[in-house]
């Protein structure tokens, strides 16, 4: 019956878009992460991402980022700058707590700019989280 399974509610992991310095190019870089604040690790941990507006939209990109321990964090992937102008869309899942968890995490379009960001825990750098 419905009412007897359960869906496992996503508290402390986060997906955030980090602004970083690059060395071999020397410009500043967007960076996507995950970031686990749990006080246990997520393991084999999936990300599929996607860029979307209207009838635009980029290819979906699927990552396999395995284990992440407790309070540690993950680089996902790139994202160019002319992408911001789209929803960027992250769909989560890993199992923990022998539970398979699932979350989208979605920047809205021209959110993810200099103006908005802010210092983020655990990576001590200036980005934004996904809502």
């Amino acid at each position: 019956m419905k009412k007897d399974i359960e869906i496992p509610v996503i508290k402390d992991v986060h997906v955030a878009i980090i602004r970083e310095w690059n060395e071999e190019f020397l410009d500043k870089d967007w960076n996507a992460y995950i970031i686990n604040d749990r006080k246990s690790p997520i393991e084999m941990t999936m990300v599929v991402s996607k860029g979307y507006d209207g009838d635009r939209k980029t290819s979906i990109m699927r990552h396999a980022i395995g284990d992440v321990d407790s309070k540690s964090f993950r680089k996902i992937e790139v994202i160019q700058e002319d992408l911001l102008a789209l929803n960027n869309e992250f769909f989560v899942t890993f199992y923990a707590d022998n539970k398979l968890y699932e979350k989208r995490f979605v920047f809205d379009k021209n959110t993810v700019t200099e103006d908005n960001l802010i210092t983020i825990p655990l990576i001590e750098k200036d980005g934004l989280f996904a809502s």
